[in-house]
């Protein structure tokens, strides 16, 4: 080519491969184009997030591929300039300790990194509550924010920014959202009632968790709109703090309390479970002989307690993956996918019939 010299066979230049940079130099968006076959403007458009409806899936992926074999990593600096953005999301989670709020970030960023943005994870202080703003000074680092089951008044200090704002398992009526990801909560309660009742239980008591939230009084209200339209079903609820030991100590109270013993306790979720499991046991009585226990989440406690723990399973990862994609649908002008993910009940060996009179 014109202003390039080809190599001197007299001193022992080796002509460079031409899918390959030169030994010792970074590869660049032309090396990439080479490599796959393609133009430089494809690789631009491809990893500018811009490709889709212009070129095809498979085009996109060998331009991908090829940038990965050749370890190359795009101008993010320059890019961002042009794009005003920083392709950067915050993740706000009410405590890192909860294996389903990391099932929702390998979910958000999975998605998030297929469209070269980054997630920053960030929990609530106290594990609920008030989320103090983490960027304060330097708004300019993020493109917007996904919130993962927080209290109505976690995140007074981000919903006073400009950043749009993406709430997972939340109140769908909340004004200051761009966009909701809910499951369907409701229906999952639904699910563990009706199989309580199925098997002949009509002695309940809700273990329920303490936290103020959304999420929470969604499955109160089914559970109690529920066993109300069944004559003898009786429902107590006992608040419970979200940790084993308090739920423990709450489930103590609930089985000693005077008067006919619940046959079933129906927990918020599976941490509570457990500890219900505990008091159970501290008090010489079998799960499910004398009560049965159900959860909520399917977290991996459930199945590495004894008798395995029949709950609700929720789609974590999957909500990750939706918020993200909304986010990012929000940032395009587009209109996010709706619909609540559905769940699963989990049948195990903690629910069984009730007791005979």
């Amino acid at each position: 080519m014109p202003g390039e010299q080809s190599p001197d066979p007299a001193r022992g230049d080796a002509a460079a491969s031409p899918s390959e940079p030169a030994a010792g130099t970074r590869p660049t968006s032309r090396d990439v184009a080479r490599a796959a076959g393609v133009s430089q403007a494809t690789v631009s458009l491809v990893f500018g997030d811009k490709w889709r409806g212009r070129v095809s899936e498979r085009t996109a992926a060998t331009v991908r591929e090829a940038a990965e074999a050749l370890g190359y990593r795009p101008n993010l600096a320059a890019r961002n300039l042009r794009l005003g953005r920083t392709r950067t999301a915050l993740l706000v989670v009410p405590a890192l300790t909860n294996e389903f709020f990391a099932r929702v970030y390998t979910g958000a960023a999975a998605v998030a990194s297929r469209h070269g943005f980054g997630v920053v994870l960030y929990p609530s202080p106290e594990g609920v509550g008030r989320a103090k703003d983490p960027f304060a000074s330097a708004r300019a680092a993020l493109d917007g924010v996904i919130a993962s089951s927080m209290a109505a008044d976690a995140l007074t200090a981000i919903r006073g920014t400009d950043l749009p704002l993406v709430m997972l398992d939340s109140d769908p009526a909340d004004p200051g959202a761009a966009a909701h990801v809910n499951i369907d909560i409701a229906d999952g309660m639904r699910q563990v009632t009706e199989h309580l009742l199925g098997l002949g239980h009509r002695r309940f008591t809700h273990l329920s968790s303490a936290v103020a939230s959304w999420t929470f009084d969604v499955r109160a209200r089914a559970l109690a709109a529920l066993l109300g339209g069944v004559p003898d079903a009786v429902l107590t609820t006992v608040p419970a703090p979200l940790d084993v030991d308090g739920a423990r100590r709450a489930a103590e109270r609930a089985l000693t309390a005077q008067g006919p013993r619940p046959t079933a306790l129906i927990c918020d979720d599976d941490i509570l479970a457990a500890g219900a499991c505990k008091a159970l046991r501290r008090l010489g009585l079998r799960v499910p002989q004398d009560v049965s226990v159900t959860g909520f989440d399917d977290l991996a406690l459930a199945s590495a307690v004894e008798p395995e723990l029949t709950t609700v399973r929720l789609p974590a990862e999957r909500i990750g993956e939706r918020g993200m994609s909304a986010l990012l649908a929000v940032l395009d002008g587009r209109e996010p996918e709706r619909g609540d993910l559905p769940v699963t009940l989990m049948p195990r060996g903690s629910s069984g019939p009730p007791p005979a009179p």
